[in-house]
């Protein structure tokens, strides 16, 4: 008699924290594109990797990173998108010129919003 009221508590227990646990991944996994823009960054892609990788059970993420060439030395950006059923893939192209706003952690540059700058044509004297 008691296990037939303890076992369906147990499971509504379990059923209940981890459906709380599901909806503050899905909120970590939604605000892992939103970045600061605390800086501005403007450089030439030099190189470009995109890799998709699992965040939390059936969430994923794709990682841009790419490798700029500013006009004193070589800096990695990171960007970061949460995969969704609707979401449109970003692309990006070795020699485009790109304007991005994010926030430096540690190394790296970590940015969500960019923009493609015209490449200026460079004149022979």
């Amino acid at each position: 008699m008691v296990t037939a009221v303890v076992i369906p508590i147990i499971c509504l227990y379990f059923f209940l924290i981890t459906r709380k646990e599901m909806k503050i991944n899905d909120s970590k996994w939604l605000a892992s594109a939103e970045v600061r823009k605390e800086a501005v960054l403007t450089g030439e892609i030099k190189s470009i990797t995109q890799e998709k990788q699992r965040f939390y059970y059936h969430r994923y993420v794709l990682v841009y990173e790419l490798t700029l060439q500013t006009e004193t030395k070589l800096i990695k950006a990171k960007k970061i998108c949460p995969i969704k059923n609707n979401s449109i893939t970003d692309t990006f192209s070795i020699g485009e010129v790109l304007r991005i706003y994010g926030c430096w952690e540690g190394n790296r540059f970590h940015f969500h919003e960019y923009q493609v700058l015209q490449k200026e044509s460079k004149k022979g004297d």
